[in-house]
């Protein structure tokens, strides 16, 4: 689909193409001629530069050999160093057509030196006579220097008087191809706007009549626009909503009716969870029993009996006024090895419990009923099936910024499968056989308290790997609760 803007995108492209092109040419062609312009006249300018240093130094020999003092001196020799600086630049200029000429014509700049280097000679000598003859001659020589210019000049202006013709011509085609470029641009450039403009007025008078269409009521017409860009898209999608707003109206509907309904569901269920909590047991009723018959044991003298049926006391009292509020790893651990108590009164030498706690790390913060449903689960399955029990380690770790909770067990371990089931908090079908609380209820509670996914991870084996190991890792700072 080409859209609006690849459309204006290619016109600018193409139009800052040409001129650039353009503005190369002529920069270039602009440019190429006048560096040729800059060399004839540098041509020129270094013959008349030998011209003039040539006539500086017979006026400045003269003025010595009638004054001679050190200023007169000194001038006479920085005129001699600018005809020699001069003779060194003519020596470019040498070509075919003036090769001839312009040894001659160095030739005379040297006769002028040497004549004017014998005449101060002379006058040093106290040679007066021989000295002005000397000036004489510096002086003819100088004038043959001027008229060797001028000759040289006119055969320079010959050789280049066909270059002049060719680039004035060269100018006058210039003038005319810009001109006509200029022109075409201009052509191609309308054409291509005229063509633009038509590419999109046309599908949008189109729109423009449909929605008069649609605001009248009339949703059977169908709205058809023959263009490839995002004009196109937009009559489609015109013509979509022509076809499905009735039904999106009906739809709305529907969904904030069922909305409606799903909380009223809601909220009904928890209201009869609620009901149903409170008509199974009157928690109050049976702690009360279970003091009195751990007491009644004792008195008995079953000791071990009194002790069991304290453990379930403080177990059921644990469970039932704690699920809505957190607690410190001291008092989860504490009921935790409450309810070890109690099932190892259940099998006895068959579970084996061994602990590695950091004492330092029992005061931080944990959703209550945290670790009883896991050991749990691992006494349903690594024990309570096994012929020869099974042994659970409970280690706290300290770390940096957390810390570490391993439950691990030397059971048959878990399925990738119902791994998954917990991380992604499915309930399983042997969850929580006492306290109700499920293993994946557990971790929800635990993401939610802290406010982040990784809290707990799983590690299990399979066929001859024994084992299943839960890594919780609890930030020192609660989370959100």
């Amino acid at each position: 689909m080409n859209s609006i803007q690849k459309k204006i995108w290619t016109l600018a492209a193409v139009v800052l193409f040409i001129m650039m092109a353009i503005w190369g040419a002529l920069t270039y062609y602009n440019q190429k001629t006048q560096n040729q312009y800059n060399d004839i006249l540098q041509r020129y300018l270094r013959m008349n530069e030998v011209t003039s240093a040539s006539q500086q130094t017979i006026t400045d020999l003269n003025n010595y050999l009638l004054a001679p003092n050190d200023a007169n001196l000194v001038q006479l020799n920085e005129s001699k160093e600018n005809i020699r600086k001069a003779r060194l630049e003519v020596i470019d200029l040498r070509n075919v057509d003036n090769d001839f000429a312009l040894t001659n014509y160095m030739n005379l700049i040297d006769s002028l030196v040497e004549t004017t280097d014998r005449s101060l000679m002379f006058l040093s000598e106290k040679e007066t006579e021989d000295s002005a003859k000397a000036f004489s001659e510096a002086t003819r020589i100088s004038k043959y220097i001027s008229d060797m210019t001028l000759t040289l000049l006119d055969t320079e202006l010959k050789t280049y008087d066909r270059f002049y013709r060719s680039i004035i011509e060269q100018s006058a085609e210039l003038k005319k191809l810009g001109m006509w470029l200029l022109l075409l641009i201009t052509l191609l450039l309308l054409l291509f706007t005229y063509w633009f403009s038509l590419s999109i007025t046309r599908p949008v008078l189109k729109l423009t009549q449909a929605a008069k269409e649609l605001s009248r009521g009339r949703f059977d017409l169908q709205i058809e626009v023959e263009s490839n860009d995002e004009i196109s898209f937009l009559a489609k999608m015109f013509d979509r909503m022509r076809i499905n707003i009735n039904n999106l109206i009906s739809e709305i509907q529907q969904k904030a009716q069922l909305e409606n309904e799903l909380q009223q569901n809601k909220l009904l269920l928890q209201e009869s969870q609620l009901r149903s909590l409170q008509s199974q047991i009157n928690p109050h009723f049976l702690f009360n029993t279970l003091n009195t018959l751990s007491k009644k044991a004792y008195l008995e003298g079953s000791e071990e009996t009194s002790d069991l049926l304290a453990s379930v006391a403080g177990l059921l009292r644990y469970n039932l006024k704690r699920l809505d509020r957190s607690v410190t790893l001291y008092d989860e651990v504490k009921v935790l090895r409450q309810y070890i108590e109690i099932q190892k009164a259940r099998f006895t030498e068959r579970l084996q419990f061994h602990t590695e706690i950091d004492e330092s790390c029992l005061h931080y913060q944990i959703p209550a009923l945290t670790l009883q449903p896991i050991v749990e689960n691992a006494v349903i399955h690594a024990v309570e099936p096994e012929e020869n029990g099974g042994t659970i380690w409970f280690r706290i770790i300290d770390g940096e910024d957390r810390v570490t909770i391993e439950i691990e067990d030397d059971g048959p371990g878990m399925t990738e499968l119902k791994i998954k089931q917990i991380l992604e908090e499915h309930p399983v079908e042997t969850e929580g056989h006492s306290t109700g609380i499920g293993f994946s209820n557990v971790v929800r509670r635990l993401r939610l308290f802290y406010g982040y996914e990784d809290v707990i991870g799983i590690e299990s084996g399979s066929g001859s790997e024994r084992g299943t190991k839960i890594m919780m890792k609890i930030s020192k700072t609660r989370g959100n609760e």
